[in-house]
Protein backbone atom coordinates (compact mmCIF):
# COMPACT_ATOMS: atom_id res chain seq x y z
CA UNK A 1 0.00 0.00 0.00
CA UNK A 2 1.55 3.31 -1.02
CA UNK A 3 0.72 6.84 0.09
CA UNK A 4 -1.89 8.38 -2.15
CA UNK A 5 -2.95 11.92 -2.85
CA UNK A 6 -4.04 14.06 0.13
CA UNK A 7 -7.50 13.55 1.45
CA UNK A 8 -9.48 15.83 3.68
CA UNK A 9 -10.48 13.98 6.82
CA UNK A 10 -10.51 10.20 6.33
CA UNK A 11 -13.38 8.53 8.10
CA UNK A 12 -12.38 7.61 11.63
CA UNK A 13 -8.79 8.80 11.25
CA UNK A 14 -6.97 11.91 10.02
CA UNK A 15 -8.11 15.41 10.80
CA UNK A 16 -7.94 18.81 9.23
CA UNK A 17 -4.53 20.23 8.28
CA UNK A 18 -2.72 21.94 11.14
CA UNK A 19 0.37 23.58 9.69
CA UNK A 20 3.51 22.13 8.19
CA UNK A 21 5.65 21.23 11.22
CA UNK A 22 6.29 17.79 12.74
CA UNK A 23 3.30 15.95 14.13
CA UNK A 24 3.35 13.82 17.28
CA UNK A 25 2.45 10.16 16.71
CA UNK A 26 2.27 7.26 19.17
CA UNK A 27 3.72 4.16 17.50
CA UNK A 28 2.45 0.88 18.97
CA UNK A 29 3.82 -2.60 18.30
CA UNK A 30 3.04 -5.73 20.30
CA UNK A 31 3.01 -4.61 23.97
CA UNK A 32 5.11 -1.50 23.27
CA UNK A 33 4.07 2.10 22.66
CA UNK A 34 6.64 4.76 21.80
CA UNK A 35 5.90 8.43 21.10
CA UNK A 36 7.72 10.04 18.19
CA UNK A 37 7.01 12.50 15.39
CA UNK A 38 6.75 12.56 11.61
CA UNK A 39 6.57 15.43 9.12
CA UNK A 40 3.12 16.90 8.51
CA UNK A 41 1.61 15.11 5.52
CA UNK A 42 3.58 11.87 6.09
CA UNK A 43 1.94 8.83 4.51
CA UNK A 44 2.12 5.06 4.73
CA UNK A 45 5.73 4.68 3.61
CA UNK A 46 7.07 7.14 6.19
CA UNK A 47 5.05 5.47 8.93
CA UNK A 48 6.56 2.09 8.00
CA UNK A 49 10.05 3.60 8.05
CA UNK A 50 9.39 5.02 11.49
CA UNK A 51 8.15 1.64 12.78
CA UNK A 52 11.35 0.03 11.49
CA UNK A 53 13.52 2.67 13.11
CA UNK A 54 11.76 2.16 16.45
CA UNK A 55 11.24 -1.59 16.46
CA UNK A 56 13.51 -2.91 13.72
CA UNK A 57 15.25 -5.39 16.02
CA UNK A 58 11.89 -6.95 16.95
CA UNK A 59 10.13 -7.01 13.58
CA UNK A 60 10.38 -10.18 11.51
CA UNK A 61 10.81 -8.81 8.00
CA UNK A 62 9.70 -12.14 6.54
CA UNK A 63 6.15 -11.60 7.81
CA UNK A 64 3.40 -9.39 6.44
CA UNK A 65 1.91 -6.53 8.43
CA UNK A 66 -0.96 -4.06 8.36
CA UNK A 67 -0.88 -0.52 9.76
CA UNK A 68 -3.92 0.52 11.79
CA UNK A 69 -5.06 3.89 13.07
CA UNK A 70 -6.88 4.49 16.35
CA UNK A 71 -10.33 5.92 15.60
CA UNK A 72 -11.92 8.19 18.18
CA UNK A 73 -15.25 7.73 16.40
CA UNK A 74 -15.18 3.95 16.84
CA UNK A 75 -13.00 3.84 19.99
CA UNK A 76 -10.84 1.14 18.45
CA UNK A 77 -8.19 0.59 15.79
CA UNK A 78 -9.19 0.52 12.13
CA UNK A 79 -7.16 -0.31 9.04
CA UNK A 80 -5.27 2.75 7.85
CA UNK A 81 -7.65 4.60 5.48
CA UNK A 82 -6.59 4.73 1.85
CA UNK A 83 -4.61 7.85 1.11
CA UNK A 84 -4.21 8.69 4.79
CA UNK A 85 -1.72 11.49 5.53
CA UNK A 86 -0.73 12.53 9.03
CA UNK A 87 -2.16 15.96 9.77
CA UNK A 88 -2.54 15.93 13.55
CA UNK A 89 -1.56 14.00 16.65
CA UNK A 90 -2.66 10.37 16.34
CA UNK A 91 -1.95 6.79 17.38
CA UNK A 92 -1.02 4.00 14.96
CA UNK A 93 -0.01 0.38 15.40
CA UNK A 94 1.70 -2.30 13.34
CA UNK A 95 -0.11 -5.65 13.37
CA UNK A 96 1.49 -8.88 12.06
CA UNK A 97 -0.79 -10.95 9.87
CA UNK A 98 -1.21 -14.60 10.76
CA UNK A 99 0.06 -16.55 7.75
CA UNK A 100 -0.50 -20.30 7.79
CA UNK A 101 2.63 -22.23 6.85
CA UNK A 102 4.29 -25.56 7.54
CA UNK A 103 7.33 -25.16 9.78
CA UNK A 104 10.11 -27.49 10.89
CA UNK A 105 10.89 -26.28 14.35
CA UNK A 106 12.45 -22.91 13.60
CA UNK A 107 12.83 -23.83 9.90
CA UNK A 108 10.52 -23.06 6.99
CA UNK A 109 10.44 -25.53 4.04
CA UNK A 110 10.32 -22.75 1.45
CA UNK A 111 13.62 -21.26 2.69
CA UNK A 112 15.46 -24.50 3.54
CA UNK A 113 17.79 -26.83 1.61
CA UNK A 114 19.10 -30.22 2.77
CA UNK A 115 22.79 -31.07 2.24
CA UNK A 116 23.75 -34.78 2.28
CA UNK A 117 27.54 -35.13 2.47
CA UNK A 118 29.53 -38.16 1.26
CA UNK A 119 27.36 -41.02 2.56
CA UNK A 120 29.33 -43.51 0.43
CA UNK A 121 29.81 -47.26 0.40
CA UNK A 122 33.57 -47.29 1.05
CA UNK A 123 33.05 -45.39 4.32
CA UNK A 124 30.76 -48.09 5.74
CA UNK A 125 33.42 -50.15 7.59
CA UNK A 126 35.38 -47.10 8.79
CA UNK A 127 32.75 -44.65 10.13
CA UNK A 128 31.42 -45.23 13.63
CA UNK A 129 27.69 -45.99 13.78
CA UNK A 130 27.46 -45.71 10.01
CA UNK A 131 24.29 -47.81 9.90
CA UNK A 132 22.56 -45.51 12.38
CA UNK A 133 23.39 -42.30 10.53
CA UNK A 134 22.27 -43.89 7.24
CA UNK A 135 18.92 -44.68 8.85
CA UNK A 136 18.43 -41.12 10.12
CA UNK A 137 19.67 -39.65 6.83
CA UNK A 138 17.17 -41.71 4.86
CA UNK A 139 14.30 -40.46 7.06
CA UNK A 140 15.49 -36.89 6.55
CA UNK A 141 15.41 -37.30 2.78
CA UNK A 142 11.94 -38.89 2.95
CA UNK A 143 10.75 -35.87 4.93
CA UNK A 144 12.38 -33.52 2.42
CA UNK A 145 10.49 -35.14 -0.45
CA UNK A 146 7.17 -34.91 1.38
CA UNK A 147 7.73 -31.24 2.24
CA UNK A 148 9.18 -30.23 -1.12
CA UNK A 149 12.59 -29.27 0.30
CA UNK A 150 15.46 -29.32 -2.26
CA UNK A 151 18.26 -31.82 -1.58
CA UNK A 152 21.90 -31.43 -2.64
CA UNK A 153 24.17 -34.48 -2.42
CA UNK A 154 27.94 -34.77 -2.81
CA UNK A 155 30.20 -37.80 -3.19
CA UNK A 156 33.90 -37.61 -2.33
CA UNK A 157 35.93 -38.99 -5.26
CA UNK A 158 33.26 -41.56 -6.21
CA UNK A 159 35.59 -43.23 -8.73
CA UNK A 160 37.67 -44.48 -5.83
CA UNK A 161 35.26 -44.38 -2.87
CA UNK A 162 32.06 -45.51 -4.53
CA UNK A 163 28.62 -43.94 -4.84
CA UNK A 164 26.12 -43.04 -2.14
CA UNK A 165 24.96 -46.14 -0.27
CA UNK A 166 21.93 -47.91 -1.70
CA UNK A 167 19.88 -47.35 1.45
CA UNK A 168 19.90 -43.60 0.79
CA UNK A 169 17.18 -42.93 -1.80
CA UNK A 170 18.26 -39.97 -3.92
CA UNK A 171 15.04 -39.81 -5.91
CA UNK A 172 14.20 -36.20 -6.66
CA UNK A 173 17.54 -34.80 -5.44
CA UNK A 174 18.28 -31.41 -7.01
CA UNK A 175 21.99 -32.18 -7.43
CA UNK A 176 24.27 -35.20 -7.00
CA UNK A 177 27.86 -34.05 -7.49
CA UNK A 178 31.34 -35.56 -7.20
CA UNK A 179 33.93 -33.57 -5.28
CA UNK A 180 37.63 -33.75 -4.45
CA UNK A 181 37.74 -31.12 -1.70
CA UNK A 182 36.39 -31.17 1.84
CA UNK A 183 33.63 -28.54 1.55
CA UNK A 184 30.37 -29.18 -0.29
CA UNK A 185 30.29 -25.53 -1.37
CA UNK A 186 31.23 -26.16 -5.00
CA UNK A 187 30.57 -23.64 -7.79
CA UNK A 188 27.66 -25.83 -8.98
CA UNK A 189 26.19 -25.82 -5.46
CA UNK A 190 26.46 -22.04 -5.18
CA UNK A 191 24.75 -21.69 -8.55
CA UNK A 192 21.95 -24.03 -7.44
CA UNK A 193 21.42 -22.05 -4.22
CA UNK A 194 21.26 -18.83 -6.22
CA UNK A 195 18.40 -20.31 -8.27
CA UNK A 196 16.30 -20.98 -5.14
CA UNK A 197 14.66 -17.73 -3.97
CA UNK A 198 14.83 -16.85 -0.30
CA UNK A 199 17.15 -19.62 0.91
CA UNK A 200 17.95 -18.94 4.55
CA UNK A 201 18.64 -22.31 6.24
CA UNK A 202 20.75 -25.37 5.42
CA UNK A 203 20.21 -28.73 7.12
CA UNK A 204 23.54 -30.56 6.90
CA UNK A 205 24.40 -34.21 7.61
CA UNK A 206 26.81 -36.94 6.52
CA UNK A 207 30.53 -37.65 7.04
CA UNK A 208 32.99 -36.83 8.39
CA UNK A 209 31.84 -34.49 11.16
CA UNK A 210 35.24 -32.91 11.84
CA UNK A 211 36.28 -32.58 8.19
CA UNK A 212 33.75 -32.19 5.36
CA UNK A 213 30.78 -31.32 7.60
CA UNK A 214 32.80 -28.72 9.51
CA UNK A 215 34.31 -27.12 6.41
CA UNK A 216 30.94 -27.02 4.65
CA UNK A 217 29.27 -25.43 7.68
CA UNK A 218 31.92 -22.75 8.03
CA UNK A 219 31.75 -21.81 4.35
CA UNK A 220 27.95 -21.62 4.40
CA UNK A 221 27.95 -19.48 7.55
CA UNK A 222 30.51 -17.23 5.89
CA UNK A 223 27.96 -16.68 3.10
CA UNK A 224 25.32 -15.55 5.59
CA UNK A 225 23.31 -18.78 5.81
CA UNK A 226 22.00 -20.43 8.96
CA UNK A 227 23.33 -23.99 9.26
CA UNK A 228 21.68 -26.82 11.23
CA UNK A 229 23.85 -29.90 11.71
CA UNK A 230 21.84 -33.01 12.57
CA UNK A 231 24.10 -34.63 15.14
CA UNK A 232 22.59 -38.13 14.97
CA UNK A 233 23.02 -38.14 11.18
CA UNK A 234 26.72 -37.30 11.15
CA UNK A 235 29.79 -39.21 12.31
CA UNK A 236 33.55 -39.75 11.93
CA UNK A 237 36.06 -42.59 12.08
CA UNK A 238 36.88 -41.50 15.64
CA UNK A 239 34.30 -40.63 18.27
CA UNK A 240 36.80 -38.16 19.73
CA UNK A 241 36.96 -36.31 16.39
CA UNK A 242 33.17 -36.28 16.19
CA UNK A 243 32.75 -35.10 19.78
CA UNK A 244 35.24 -32.24 19.48
CA UNK A 245 33.76 -31.13 16.15
CA UNK A 246 30.28 -30.90 17.67
CA UNK A 247 31.67 -29.07 20.71
CA UNK A 248 33.41 -26.62 18.38
CA UNK A 249 30.12 -25.93 16.65
CA UNK A 250 28.42 -25.27 20.00
CA UNK A 251 31.20 -22.99 21.25
CA UNK A 252 31.30 -21.11 17.95
CA UNK A 253 27.62 -20.20 17.97
CA UNK A 254 26.66 -20.46 21.66
CA UNK A 255 23.47 -22.20 20.65
CA UNK A 256 22.35 -25.83 21.01
CA UNK A 257 18.83 -27.04 20.37
CA UNK A 258 17.07 -30.39 20.54
CA UNK A 259 13.98 -30.31 18.39
CA UNK A 260 12.49 -32.34 15.62
CA UNK A 261 12.94 -31.96 11.90
CA UNK A 262 10.07 -32.99 9.66
CA UNK A 263 7.70 -33.61 12.54
CA UNK A 264 4.70 -33.02 10.29
CA UNK A 265 5.94 -35.88 8.12
CA UNK A 266 6.38 -38.12 11.15
CA UNK A 267 10.15 -38.25 10.98
CA UNK A 268 12.51 -37.39 13.80
CA UNK A 269 16.12 -36.29 13.70
CA UNK A 270 16.55 -35.18 17.23
CA UNK A 271 19.75 -33.26 17.82
CA UNK A 272 20.61 -30.08 15.96
CA UNK A 273 23.71 -28.01 16.30
CA UNK A 274 22.97 -24.53 14.98
CA UNK A 275 25.56 -22.21 13.47
CA UNK A 276 24.83 -18.51 13.09
CA UNK A 277 26.86 -15.53 11.98
CA UNK A 278 28.46 -15.57 15.43
CA UNK A 279 30.37 -18.72 14.50
CA UNK A 280 34.15 -18.48 14.31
Amino acid sequence: MAAAEPVGAPAGGGCSPAGGGPVSVLFCFSVFARPSSVPHGAGYELLIQKFLSLYGDQIDIHRKFVVQLFSEEWSQYIDLPKGFLVSERCKVRLVPLQIQMTTLGNLTPSSTVFFCCDMQERFRPAIKYFGDIISVGQRLLQGARLLGIPVIVTEQYPKGLGSTVQEIDLTGAKLVLPKTKFSMVLPEVEAALAEIPGVRSIVLFGVETHVCIQQTALELVGRGLEVHIVADATSSRSMMDRMFALENFAIGCLKFSTHQIGDSAGYKAKYQWCLTDKAV
